[in-house]
């Protein structure tokens, strides 16, 4: 039978080798002499604060005996809550992942410690240790996958937000597997789910389920706008959960979803109709600064994607207004700038507008966000990669059309690399396609860089001949 070591039988060697007193030692760590005493006498565990200090105090690395004590009291001795919450709490501090999964699979028997885990992980959540609540909700999830609760709900949430990321395949999954469990959420909380679950579908272009989601998130905000506001009325305004948006902002966000299906669709007609809406916001009954700040958002979106839809619809008078609108947004975000300088795109190749101008006046913005990282805000990453793509796709389109052929097969390659790498089967075909049909134009080193992506793009199954 293998011997296991102790953390005590290791730290009665210390004192041995540096031939040190209790007392002598206790004053040195700041852990009470008594209590060194009572773990050596009575084998009473020390707190993990007080492991820590003890650890420090021998010269060793922060954690360094948490398997130990994992081993020598959490797994010899029966559960003890108030000895495995602190030490769940400090090895998703240290990034101890595999300690954690240790402490989890010892308690998770009993039912009655979820409770107790969700909330640690609603903790370190909020805390952004994303990788260590990702253990501690899949086994919340695990334990409870047939109580239907609420909590079951949120831990499923959490679990599709810290999966969502730029490979698209884990990101439909990773929606299908979620969106089941928003029906069982708190009602407040569903409007946050909704639009993130829209936020994801927009990025995967499935405008069916996108657009279904948008109008559920519309008919649950409008109700809890409405509720809201009587509750006021009747002076029972209960505290109402923190959403991550003031509440109207559910009701205008969806209009401006189901616009984004509209324009997909090659309806801009329809598209202004609901931009029009989302315009107009005298309806809002908040007066506040964070309202007023989305109301200012809203009507800015507004007023620019008047002008996308009326010049995607072929109107093209628009498009100089329509520049001159871009330049004069001098905080526009990288998503803004993306999604306004792709609709120019789109125009220029749909309508074969010579956009040069604008190309060079918005050079150094382009050449930005091109060589940028996502942000971590879900709209952020999920999206803005997606229209960067789809905004390169059009330049290289653009400038294959207009005999432009080096800068041209550059785009397209980039885009072609980009989408291997995020699993965007759609755009790996759409760039094939393009590559062939201007090929006799390529150079030899386009033409190889192209077959090595096309070859690996087979071997990772993106598409099939």
């Amino acid at each position: 039978m293998k011997h296991t070591p102790t953390i005590l039988a290791e730290f009665e060697e210390y004192l041995k080798q540096n031939d040190l007193t209790l007392a002598q030692f206790a004053e040195y760590s700041g852990v009470h002499q008594r209590t060194l005493s009572n773990w050596i006498t009575q084998h009473r565990p020390v707190s993990v604060q007080q492991l820590d200090r003890i650890t420090l105090a021998m010269g060793l690395p922060e954690g360094y005996f948490y398997e130990l004590y994992i081993e020598n009291y959490i797994i010899d001795l029966p559960p003890n809550w108030r000895r495995i919450e602190p030490l769940l709490y400090r090895c998703a501090e240290l990034d101890k992942l595999n300690a954690i999964q240790r402490i989890v699979g010892q308690i998770m028997d009993k039912l009655l410690y979820a409770p107790k885990l969700f909330d640690v992980a609603e903790t370190l959540f909020a805390q952004g240790r994303h990788a260590a609540t990702q253990i501690l909700y899949e086994s919340v999830a695990e334990v409870e996958k047939y109580q239907h609760s609420e909590r079951l709900a949120i831990c499923q949430y959490r679990l599709f937000t810290i999966q969502i990321g730029d490979d698209q395949n884990r990101n439909l999954k990773a929606s299908t597997l979620f969106e089941p469990f928003v029906e069982r959420m708190d009602e407040i909380d569903q409007l946050d789910a909704l639009k993130d679950l829209a936020n994801v579908y927009r990025s995967l272009r499935q405008w069916d389920k996108l657009d279904a989601t948008a109008r559920k998130m519309r008919d649950k905000a409008e109700i809890q706008y409405s509720m809201r506001h009587k509750q006021k009325k009747r002076e029972h305004n209960e505290s109402v959960k923190k959403l991550s948006r003031p509440m109207f902002v559910y009701i205008t966000y969806s209009d401006l979803l189901c616009a984004s299906v509209c324009e997909a669709q090659g309806d801009y007609e329809q598209a202004l109709k609901y931009t029009y809406a989302y315009a107009d916001l005298d309806w809002v009954i908040e007066t506040d600064e964070d309202t007023q700040h989305w109301v200012n958002l809203f009507k800015d979106w507004a007023e620019g994607n008047i002008y996308t839809y009326k010049l995607l619809s072929g109107d093209i008078s628009v498009l100089k207004d329509y520049a001159k609108y871009i330049a004069a947004s001098p905080d526009t975000t990288e998503k803004e700038m993306v999604t306004k300088l792709l609709n120019v795109m789109m125009a220029a190749n749909q309508y074969n507008i010579d956009v040069d101008d604008i190309l060079r006046r918005f050079k150094t913005k382009i050449d930005f966000f091109a060589q940028q990282n996502p942000s971590a805000d879900m709209y952020t990453h999920q999206v803005v990669p997606e229209q960067s793509t789809r905004f390169k796709y059009e330049l290289a389109k653009y400038y294959l059309n207009r005999g432009r052929y080096s800068i041209g097969f550059k785009c397209l390659l980039d885009v072609l690399s980009k989408s291997l790498a995020i699993n965007k089967e759609a755009f790996f075909i759409r760039c094939i396609r393009l590559f062939e049909q201007f090929k006799e134009f390529a150079d030899v080193k386009a033409y190889v860089k192209y077959e090595n992506l096309v070859s690996q793009g087979k071997k990772e199954k993106l598409f099939y001949y």
